[in-house]
Parts: C-alpha cells; sequence; structure tokens
C-alpha cells in the first residue's frame, strides 16, 4: 500500500451508535479504509456537545492569559501523574529544538493521593476558576466518545465489537490543551517536529490551521480544522496491534503567526494492557513486526524521552526507562524508512 493520499476523509459516525449491527459495520469499513489507506481521519457525527468544546476553549484561554509565574504553580513537573502546565522548552521532540507552545496535560483523574502507576494518579488542578469544571466535563464528554471509536476500531480490525471492553477500565488517556502565541516573526517553516503518537489513536480540536500529515511518498499534505469534526490518526498501539497494517501516521505542526489553540486526547487502553500483532494480521508472509509491548510503560518511555523534568529525574536515579523502551520515531513511515535503509 503506498498511501500516497493527498485528500484526508471524513466519516460520519453517528451510525456506530445505531441498534443495527450492519449500521455500525458499513461504518467500520470507512474507519479501516481511512486507517490503511491514511492514518488520519475526519469524525463528524461524534456527538460531543458544542456548548463543551467552547467552555474547554474559553477554560484555556483563561489560563494560558495568567502570568507566568502563575502558572507554573502548576508546573507538570511538580505532579505524580504526568499532568500540569508545561512551559515553552519543556517537551522537546527533536534535540536541541524548542517550539514555541505552552500547554496543560491532564489525565485520568484517579482517585486518592498517591500514584497507581508512572502515568496514572489524581490530577494537579490550578486553581483558575472554572477551569477544572470545564476541562474535566470536555474530558468526560470526548472519553465516552473514545469508547465508541474503540469499538468502531474493533469492528475494523475484524475483532468482535466488545473487543476493548474490558481494557478500558481506568485507561490514563490524557487530554492537552495546546497554547500556540500570536508569533509576529513567524515565517511559514517547521513547528513541531514530525512525530507519531504513543497511544492508540487521537481525538483532536484544533481552532486553527498548521497541522500537517506526511503520505507515503513523504510529501506534507494540510489537514486544517473542518467545523462540526474531530482530526482522528491512528497511534502506535493500534499499528502494533495490527502488524503495521493500520500505520501511526506521522505528523507536525507548522509555524504560523496567528495565535493558535489545540485539544488533542490520545486514546489509550488500561496500563498494563499488553500489545502485540494479531493473530489475523501475522502470517508466514508477513511474521510480527513489533514485539509485546506494555501499553502504560510505552506511553512513559516515549513521554519521559521527550520531557525535561522526568530526563532530569533519570539521570540523577530517581527513575528509570522501562526495559526494552522504544526509541522515539519507532513507528509511522519514519520506522518504516529507517527499517528498509537499514535492511
Amino acid at each position: 500500500m503506498s498511501r500516497d493520499f493527498h485528500v484526508i476523509p471524513i466519516i460520519d459516525i453517528a451510525r456506530l451508535r445505531s441498534d443495527a449491527f450492519e449500521d455500525r459495520t458499513s461504518v467500520a469499513r470507512e474507519i479501516a479504509a481511512a486507517a490503511r489507506d491514511v492514518g488520519f481521519f475526519y469524525v463528524s457525527g461524534h456527538g460531543v456537545p458544542q456548548a463543551a468544546i467552547d467552555s474547554l476553549v474559553t477554560a484555556a484561554k483563561r489560563f494560558f492569559d495568567q502570568p507566568l509565574a502563575r502558572k507554573m504553580e502548576s508546573y507538570i513537573g511538580l505532579s505524580v501523574n504526568h499532568s500540569g502546565y508545561v512551559p515553552e522548552g519543556e517537551e522537546v521532540f527533536v534535540a536541541g529544538k524548542v517550539d514555541k507552545k505552552e500547554a496543560f496535560d491532564v489525565g485520568y483523574d484517579a482517585p486518592g493521593d498517591a500514584p497507581i502507576a508512572a502515568m496514572l494518579g489524581p490530577n494537579l488542578w490550578p486553581d483558575t476558576p472554572g477551569f477544572k469544571a470545564d476541562v474535566a466535563a470536555y474530558y468526560a464528554q470526548v472519553d465516552q466518545l473514545a469508547r465508541i471509536l474503540f469499538r468502531g476500531f474493533a469492528l475494523a480490525m475484524g475483532l468482535a465489537e466488545t473487543f476493548f471492553d474490558d481494557k478500558l477500565t481506568a485507561p490514563p488517556s490524557q487530554l492537552r490543551l495546546i497554547h500556540y502565541p500570536f508569533d509576529p516573526d513567524a515565517v511559514d517553516a517547521d513547528g513541531i517536529g514530525s512525530h507519531t503518537d504513543y497511544e492508540c489513536f487521537t481525538i483532536l480540536h484544533p481552532t486553527a490551521p498548521g497541522l500537517e500529515v506526511m503520505n507515503g511518498a513523504g510529501e506534507w499534505i494540510d489537514a486544517p480544522p473542518v467545523p462540526g469534526a474531530f482530526v482522528i490518526n491512528i497511534s502506535d498501539m493500534i499499528e502494533a496491534w495490527t502488524n503495521g497494517e493500520f500505520i501511526a501516521t506521522s505528523h507536525r505542526v507548522r509555524k504560523v503567526a496567528q495565535e493558535r489553540y489545540s485539544f488533542p486526547f490520545f486514546a489509550t487502553c488500561d496500563y498494563d494492557t499488553v500489545v502485540e500483532p494479531l493473530p489475523a494480521f501475522v502470517s508466514t508472509a508477513r511474521p510480527p513486526r513489533y514485539p509485546r509491548i506494555n501499553s502504560g510503560e510505552h506511553l512513559y518511555a516515549q513521554t519521559a524521552q521527550t520531557f525535561g523534568y522526568l530526563k532530569r529525574r533519570i539521570a540523577a536515579g530517581q527513575a528509570a526507562l522501562p526495559k526494552g523502551a522504544q526509541a522515539l520515531s519507532s513507528f509511522g513511515q519514519e520506522a518504516r524508512t529507517a527499517m528498509r535503509v537499514n535492511s
């Protein structure tokens, strides 16, 4: 499959809520085609209220408009579950390259004061008025959408519709609120480095253009916002489960002068979920391309290789990468290109 696409498809997923199995499987066939050929697609008919989206955007603007010192009171390095404020320069995909952005990360808000796992515990919430209520309400809405999409993906993969259900009891799915400030000096060039997402799939709401997707020919294709739709992209775990048939398409954010907000929800399975190529995607002609992966450990390992506070903890001997941790860019087109070059 060349995947030399130039258009990202739009799929109406309202029928995934239908009582008719044929309605659900017809959507799943569209998802399968998009996952194989593109790795990205838009979804309409998603059911997330516009009011929840608007409240999220307002909450993000209210938080990021505060002075840096105030925002740093919720610095992510103070958290136990990788939640909180991410200042400019904290997250680096390419060594030495700092992107002009700031963020706030929110995860599954596990009860209690102690972390359950490296990426799972109680969130570090700021005391900005209304922030927790609005962000948590959106998280709940998009989490429900993710569970519907998980069933759609199961059907698209030829599995029982409930394949993922018992793997979604307390998943460390992350919601990021990202702010790209107005930059009058920006030129149309690379911004956030090319990468894949670490989880199963991403549900994205951007407020302005900038996202670009790499096709099979290595060309960058614009993925601008579509009114009323979310952007969905395949991530590392789905690529591994399908033995590379559904690809985690590499993407990046182009530098733009205008102020921009982006809200990706990284949908994943429970921390201890074991991921490996499923038998339906393995044959003599297509042997397993991926090792057994612990979903949560992969998420932590990839995160720890990009965030400054985690790198410092590892350097100080306060933390360590999991055994067998994959290097960055181990999935997607860039990884495949490297494999072809080294084979």
